[in-house]
């Protein structure tokens, strides 16, 4: 967010003490943000708790991914204190401090041009920042490195050593990490184990053979990436998944009744909820692979219709597009992908005749589907002409995500990456919004009453129903979730009985019409205050009854309670600090995809008895 505040005619002098040199330590507690993101208290899978712990755990993959370490222990105390345990090499003991405390120092910078074998020939972090992030942002670290019956413990207080001892030992070698995060940056966090359970199965799911305990609970994966689709299907597979795994690469693919496409990328053991090249690289095989074995040129879209796909990369040198791995940007990863996917998929179809024609049955039954939509499609032609030069009520921003590959500055491909979308409820909350926005990376687009809902309802009805059209539009995301122009689309609808009721209308949309973007995690939900407690001298915006009463409870008896009923009612002036760097989101995440369906036509389907008495059980 854009400073907005004037500039002062009292600012102090800059003088040659106003230039500081901060120390590694230093900088990492002054910029935490820099690396790790948001900070948070744990609610969001994000946040920065789990951004440390990641930071650890991948140091113990990556001694998996050598070939060493095939197990990996971690607890979670009672007080948070994380101990992760990995029984692979071990720290070499003489550079345990240095690999934990001194930044850009570690054992994956080794270019093995030197003739010596690579310690980690392909690996996540790359940059020597990971392990020391975690010391400087915990209150208590200590590390343990054991090796060949000999050991090494440093013990760290906010990132200062405090004890360093050598001693003998007789358990396995391997490296131990125990930290507590401090509350100096995470207040009142706390690790939810659905988060942490997630990303535990999708450790597994990418390291075949790997087991890990969480507080004792086991995760192993027999088959790797044929157990994700298996857990993340939303409908049952049309055929037998395909399933392919090499050095470079492992995918697997099926298709489903629906007409989405559903892609989990990964590279080196990340999760790229944005694609890349390889993902780009991995579609381009399989069409060719399709066109090659079918003996004529199928429309992509087509052949890709109700494909539900994992695909995995290891590569040395992963270059990202921004800070947060979310995209890959390595050209030269393209060719051989899509050799190997065309190669790999036209030797599974010549195989298996069978297989062949099913997927032919689904191609066929995507190009009659496509047909028909383009015929309204032609119908609607005289609104796209418009939409294209305008959309109707849309306050566009500058930067938009689809164009990040194509700023070369760093701070612009990070504002690509901000870039965020508001679909408001009504005109007056979204001028609220425009009058406090930043129009960099800020864009509004307002709704008029409550949207159609479209649970059961065809693709058709996009191109028919002209709010959803201009959504779609706005979004570009009519062909393909490669145009997406927003990173984050944010639903501020009021705190009130209505404004969930339009959430859960646009969450339907969204789900039936444009689920990869939910599954990639680009949908969020507004939270905004509902109360403000004041007196003449403080004003506290409460989210919920308990801030309120705390609030209340500071300010004694003489305060003014106001309840907001909707986003209109709260002033631009007031408004703008629930958007800016502080804003607090929801994301809309999908934990079992194969309930989706059941879970839409429960909630928006027909009435029933048994939706009407959920209501009566569950009224307040």
């Amino acid at each position: 967010m854009a400073d907005k505040s004037p500039i002062s005619s009292n600012s102090g002098a800059y003088e040659d003490d106003s230039i500081l040199s901060l120390s590694a330590l230093e900088h990492i507690q002054t910029r935490p943000g820099m690396y790790i993101g948001r900070l948070g208290n744990g609610d969001h899978p994000d946040d920065g708790i789990y951004v440390l712990l990641k930071e650890v755990i991948d140091n113990s993959v990556d001694e998996f991914m050598a070939g060493v370490g095939r197990r990996i222990e971690i607890t979670i105390a009672e007080n948070q204190t994380v101990t992760v345990r990995d029984y692979g090499r071990g720290i070499p003991l003489n550079r345990v401090v240095d690999c934990v405390s001194k930044i850009n120092t570690g054992g994956k910078f080794a270019t093995g041009e030197d003739g010596k074998p690579r310690p980690f020939a392909i690996s996540i972090g790359l940059n020597g920042v990971g392990l020391k992030a975690v010391n400087a942002l915990s209150q208590h670290f200590t590390v343990i490195s054991r090796r060949d019956g000999k050991a090494v413990r440093a013990v760290f207080e906010q990132g200062v050593l405090k004890a360093e001892e050598r001693f003998d030992c007789d358990e396995p070698s391997g490296t131990e990490v125990s930290f507590l995060p401090s509350e100096k940056y995470f207040h009142g966090f706390h690790f939810d184990m659905k988060h942490l359970r997630r990303r535990m199965q999708h450790y597994v799911w990418l390291n075949s053979g790997l087991s890990i305990s969480l507080n004792g609970e086991k995760f192993f994966s027999r088959k790797g990436l044929l157990d994700l689709l298996a857990d993340k299907q939303e409908s049952e597979f049309l055929y037998e998944p395909i399933h392919y795994r090499s050095d470079l690469l492992e995918f697997a693919f099926s298709h489903t009744g629906s007409f989405n496409e559903c892609y989990y990328s990964f590279v080196n053991g990340q999760y790229t909820n944005d694609g890349g090249t390889h993902l780009s690289a991995f579609k381009e095989g399989l069409t060719k692979a399709v066109n090659e074995i079918m003996q004529k040129s199928m429309d992509a879209d087509d052949i890709r219709g109700g494909i539900v796909a994992a695909i995995a990369i290891r590569i040395e040198n992963p270059v990202f597009e921004s800070q947060t791995k979310n995209k890959l940007g390595n050209a030269d990863v393209r060719g051989p992908i899509v050799n190997e996917v065309k190669s790999a998929v036209a030797e599974m179809l010549y195989k298996h005749p069978e297989l062949k024609a099913q997927l032919l049955d689904k191609i066929t039954s995507n190009e009659s589907v496509r047909k028909q939509i383009q015929t309204v499609k032609k119908e609607a032609k005289e609104q796209a002409r418009k939409t294209s030069l305008k959309i109707p009520k849309l306050r566009d921003c500058k930067f938009h995500l689809c164009d990040a590959a194509s700023r070369r500055k760093l701070d612009e491909k990070q504002k690509c990456a901000d870039s965020t979308l508001f679909l408001t409820e009504g005109d007056s909350a979204a001028s609220n919004i425009v009058k406090s926005r930043d129009p960099e990376t800020q864009a509004v687009f307002p709704l008029r009453g409550k949207p159609l809902n479209c649970y059961g309802k065809r693709k058709d009805t996009v191109y028919k129903n002209e709010e959803f059209y201009y959504i779609m539009q706005a979004l570009g995301v009519e062909e393909s979730l490669d145009g997406l122009r927003y990173s984050k689309i944010v639903i501020a609808s009021d705190a009130d009985v209505d404004g969930f009721h339009i959430r859960n209308l646009l969450i339907t949309f969204f789900l039936t019409f444009f689920y990869p973007l939910v599954q990639t995690e680009h949908l969020y939900i507004l939270e905004t205050p509902l109360y403000r407690v004041r007196n003449k001298k403080q004003t506290f915006y409460c989210f919920d009854d308990s801030e309120r009463d705390d609030a209340m409870a500071k300010l004694g008896k003489d305060h003014e309670l106001t309840r907001f009923k909707g986003l209109g009612e709260i002033s631009p002036n007031e408004f703008g600090q629930f958007i800016d760097e502080g804003m607090r989101l929801i994301p809309v995440t999908i934990d079992n995809a194969r309930n989706i369906d059941g879970m839409l036509g429960f909630y928006m389907g027909d009435n029933t008895p048994e939706r009407r008495d959920f209501i009566m059980t569950h009224l307040v």
